[in-house]
């Protein structure tokens, strides 16, 4: 079983991805685009009260991490 994911806001995910490598590159109403130098993908993160722990495991799959890899960034907040 996956380690259980912290309830988070938005902007604290964010924080956790940029301590990853990725950028933000915009802000398009409530969601802030990210992307990491050099990749394909982007991340759409809602800057919401409380990131939905489904949209954040997708978040951090589409990342090509692993949970635990993304709880251990985490631990530096």
């Amino acid at each position: 079983m996956p380690p259980a994911l912290p309830v988070l806001k938005g902007r604290d995910a964010v924080q956790i991805f940029m301590a990853l490598g990725w950028q933000v590159v915009r802000q398009n109403g409530s969601h802030i685009i990210m992307v990491k130098p050099g990749g394909t993908v982007t991340l759409s993160i809602p800057d919401h009260k409380e990131v939905a722990k489904g949209t954040l495991r997708s978040l951090i799959r589409a990342a090509g991490l692993t949970t635990a890899e993304f709880l251990q960034a985490a631990q530096i907040f």
